[in-house]
């Protein structure tokens, strides 16, 4: 088979498309055939060494297809089955092994490259809205960078359950797409400053939460956007690392909550797996979630991918798009 391979961390240039061993499925895991894997800020994490891992390796955490083969001891999936995960290892590639128990099945009313697109950043708007900060009717609460693919997702979800969501977008066609998404007041960060905007649209107050993947960029303006006992959901780093913060910030701001969670620790337990999954492909198939796919690319250009997403050019999700080796023979279970 083809994948993705990084033998030096570096920019989008350092990706190649190579001929690896398809993997065999070990026992409690599955060998799925890849139709479609997300492109993720974590991968390029990774790529460039931000996020560690043993060189080389295949990049790509989440993707969806069909099973190919089951190792020893899978009870629950067989050949054929449509699925999905955030925790394949190298999911750009044309096949690709996960823990059968990380893996999960898509309804019939969702298609492989929808839950490709959904599942990653699906789960993670559901944690941070429903868990990190748990919304409430009526809250306000800040979603940086919401015509993205995890902003235009917590902007549904937001207002779903009743939030009033103030969104940052750069220039008026993302505006509009947070808009439509379910934001009820939306700044160009490029033209205002954040903050003062926040505090004009709640009288002052503030936002209960807001919910940040950008990092050293908007850092201090997502602070001083929290009301009282507010919290600065800190879930990424699209723009750098953040300094090193004295938590006697925290305090001289409000009594503010700081948190850098991540999806790993919120699906740990099979049951959340089941959960989080459930309800964002649930919401897709009853037409409650809109997924936005912004490009479907070959995987070959994977290189192409990371550079729209690294310069901030999409909205929604880009998909590497893969075929399984034409006459490859699939591996048995080890």
């Amino acid at each position: 088979m083809k994948a993705i391979r990084v033998a030096e961390a570096g920019g989008p240039e350092v990706m190649r498309w190579e001929e690896v061993p398809t993997p065999a499925p070990q026992e409690g895991e599955a060998l799925v055939s890849i139709e479609a894997a997300g492109v993720n800020f974590i991968d390029v994490y990774f790529r460039t060494g931000q996020y560690q891992s043993p060189l080389p390796f295949t990049v790509g955490m989440e993707g969806a297809g069909t099973v190919a083969a089951v190792g020893a001891g899978v009870r629950d999936l067989s050949p054929g089955d449509r699925v999905g995960s955030v925790n394949f290892a190298g999911s750009y590639a044309q096949f690709a092994t996960a823990r059968a128990d990380r893996l999960v099945k898509i309804p019939d009313a969702v298609s492989t490259h929808q839950a490709a697109a959904a599942l990653l950043q699906g789960m993670t708007a559901h944690y941070l809205t429903h868990a990190t900060y748990r919304l409430k009717a009526g809250d306000f609460c800040l979603v940086h960078a919401g015509a993205g693919g995890v902003g235009l997702l917590l902007c549904q979800m937001s207002r779903r359950i009743g939030a009033r969501v103030i969104a940052t977008a750069g220039g008026p066609d993302k505006e509009r797409l947070a808009r439509e998404a379910g934001a009820e007041e939306t700044i160009d960060y490029r033209a205002k400053n954040v903050a003062e905007e926040v505090r004009r649209i709640t009288g002052g107050k503030g936002v209960k939460v807001v919910y940040d993947s950008v990092g050293r960029d908007t850092f201090e303006g997502s602070l001083d956007s929290l009301s009282l006992r507010g919290t600065l959901a800190l879930f990424g780093q699209s723009s750098g690392k953040v300094a090193p913060v004295d938590p006697q910030i925290l305090n001289t701001k409000g009594s503010l909550f700081l948190t850098r969670p991540s999806l790993a620790h919120y699906v740990a337990a099979k049951e959340e797996l089941a959960q989080r999954s459930g309800d964002v492909l649930g919401w897709i198939a009853a037409g409650e979630l809109s997924i936005r796919i912004f490009r479907e690319i070959p995987m070959e250009q994977a290189e192409e991918a990371h550079r729209l997403l690294e310069g901030r050019k999409t909205t929604g999700k880009l998909l590497l798009t893969s075929q399984a080796a034409a006459g490859g023979a699939v591996p048995a279970a080890g």
